[in-house]
């Protein structure tokens, strides 16, 4: 389906190339209402796309700008990451709002729209990322249930762990692969990490089924198999 093109004021110039998909809901009850946000000029929030329930896709920046949709966010130590990705909002009333399942004709309109931003950059399926994962003490979205399977199934993303648990890996090298992934793990006092953020997000996208059980054998398994796809 071709994009309805709804102008949103909220852009600057990129400054850099692309090689990130950022992948959000919007967290209002309505996509009619998500859609007046991100293009409202005192909002300063946007993002390029917005894809609704029944599968229609609006542009609301143009890819060559840098739309405002990851806020404060970092990737492999990397910040600014608005300048280098294309952000795609998913209307999902979130968890605040009744969180629910994402709608077949979204999904399918979503992998289709995906399919189609890289016939233009050259995007890695280790690269198409959830908010939650770039700003993990900030956000959940999309959250653990968004099909991360269906796109890896096309090739445009990684998908969850579904290997078996591991008891014997122990909590240091299982650490040290959720930083490896990519995750933003700062330390509350010299060598004493905080990681409850982190890894939540962590197991939203790759381990939704263990979501806050900590540093269960299934998580650390997926840890270390996560670091190892996503690098």
């Amino acid at each position: 389906m071709k994009p309805i093109d709804r102008p949103s004021p909220n852009f600057d110039a990129r400054g850099r190339g692309v090689d990130t998909v950022i992948l959000h809901y919007t967290g209002m009850k309505t996509g009619a209402e998500a859609q007046g946000r991100l293009c409202d000029r005192e909002a300063k929030v946007s993002a390029h796309y917005l894809v609704e329930e029944d599968g229609r896709v609006f542009r609301l920046v143009a890819e060559e700008n840098r739309a405002w949709h990851a806020g404060i966010s970092s990737w492999k130590g990397e910040g600014e990451i608005n300048a280098r990705s294309i952000g795609i909002e998913i209307v999902n009333p979130g968890h605040e709002w009744g969180y629910r399942d994402f709608p077949e004709a979204q999904i399918g309109a979503v992998i289709a729209l995906l399919k189609d931003i890289r016939t233009r950059h050259k995007i890695s399926p280790a690269r198409v990322l959830a908010h939650s994962d770039v700003a993990p003490a900030r956000k959940d979205d999309p959250g653990e249930k968004f099909p991360w399977k269906r796109l890896a199934a096309e090739g445009l993303a990684i998908g969850p762990y579904e290997g078996p648990p591991d008891e014997t890996i122990p909590y240091t090298e299982a650490l040290a692969a959720l930083r490896a992934i990519g995750y933003e793990v700062l330390d509350i006092a010299p060598g004493i990490p905080a990681t409850a953020a982190a890894l939540l997000a962590f197991q939203r996208r790759f381990c939704p089924a263990e979501l806050g059980r900590g540093w269960s054998p299934m998580t650390k398994a997926g840890l270390l198999w996560a670091a190892k796809v996503m690098a």
